[in-house]
């Protein structure tokens, strides 16, 4: 069914917001913040109405959600509520918002590290210098009962959007834990003890050796084959 026209003056701000992504942008879609205003020149607040629309289960990344955004850059991700369609636009309830304490005692007990990928805050990825922001994310946990709730963890802008949906299993990760050797186990509880994990040399010179051109991968294979194969 084709859907009514977003510059319809009958519509109010919100609802012409939707359908200006809907059918100019199109979901996957990247549009500027100029782009929009000059769009809706006649709405004040428009930038307002597009944040209004989060509450109704749009997914509208900025470069918090999308470090690969520019600053002036939104990206239309996904549809939510159709607010076009009569009792379709009131706000979902959101979940409440966390108070600067309860961001504070989350980032120190992280000990402001990224959870899922152990970076720092305003540390380099190591590519194109892009540094890292951590916030705090909500991350389903299964607890040994069954029972499934929310927990909050510092995560990284990079690692958040992939985890949006991830759910952590507290009873599988104790039974593989139980699998492990002796050994196995005492570094793991080293690695939990110093709440980090230094890689070994052997680790560090594979990511090397995989990161070097294809001529000079050869060279050092060529050269720690020899160097363990028996002469014969």
């Amino acid at each position: 069914m084709a859907l009514p026209d977003w510059q319809d003056p009958e519509f109010g701000s919100m609802i012409r917001a939707a359908l200006w992504l809907e059918t100019e942008v199109e979901e996957g879609g990247i549009f500027t913040k100029t782009a929009l205003r000059s769009a809706f020149a006649d709405v004040a607040q428009i930038d307002r109405r597009i944040r209004d629309l989060r509450a109704r289960g749009w997914q509208i990344d900025t470069r918090r959600e999308d470090p690969t955004l520019k600053l002036d850059e939104q990206r239309y991700v996904k549809k939510g509520a159709e607010v076009w369609v009569p009792g379709q636009a009131a706000a979902a309830k959101s979940k409440a918002s966390l108070t600067a304490t309860q961001r504070s005692a989350v980032l120190r007990q992280d000990n402001y590290l990224c959870r899922s990928c152990g970076v720092g805050s305003g540390e380099a990825y190591g590519d194109e210098g892009v540094r890292a922001q951590l916030d705090i994310a909500r991350r389903e946990v299964r607890l040994l009962d069954g029972t499934v709730k929310t927990e909050l963890v510092t995560e990284c802008n990079r690692c958040r959007i992939g985890g949006r949906s991830r759910q952590e299993d507290l009873g599988a990760l104790l039974t593989e834990v139980k699998a492990l050797s002796g050994t196995e186990k005492s570094a793991l509880a080293g690695w939990i003890s110093e709440d980090r994990r230094m890689p070994s040399a052997l680790e560090r010179l594979w990511g090397q050796y995989r990161a070097l051109p294809e001529e000079s991968r050869a060279v050092l294979a060529a050269a720690v084959i020899d160097d363990v194969t028996p002469e014969g």
